[in-house]
């Protein structure tokens, strides 16, 4: 089960990470993986979980955003922007979106596992 407080502020860092520090977009996915199966504190496979969904959040919503921007930003510049710019480009970033949704999930998926696994070795050892 997801547990969606972790899975929010997952999903909020990732479009953080996204958006203003892109080159240093793998290294923030695996910390932000981490923290959110950490917090999760459900074990390795509700850490792994959270981290997934937090990744596949950030990937669809920060998707959105791109769209917004080619459809309403892109009209302001000429033949390439609005419906026409987004159509042409429409299929080619259809697979990046796929391809970064995957990303996303594997790589957060996978230190979110490790988090949820550390965070329950401490939650054992509180009792």
């Amino acid at each position: 089960m997801a547990k969606w407080s972790a899975v929010i502020i997952g999903f909020i860092l990732t479009i953080i990470v996204k958006s203003f520090f892109a080159p240093y977009e793998f290294v923030g996915l695996l910390i932000i993986g981490f923290i959110t199966g950490y917090i999760a504190k459900s074990g390795a496979l509700g850490g792994l979980w959270n981290a997934a969904l937090a990744g596949s959040f950030g990937t669809i919503v920060c998707a959105i955003l791109f769209i917004l921007v080619a459809t309403l930003g892109g009209s302001f510049f000429g033949i390439f922007g609005g419906l026409t710019g987004f159509t042409i480009s429409g299929v080619g970033s259809l697979f990046e979106i796929i391809q970064s949704l995957i990303y996303y999930a594997i790589v957060m998926g996978i230190t979110g596992a490790f988090g949820g696994a550390i965070a329950s070795k401490n939650k054992s050892r509180e009792k």
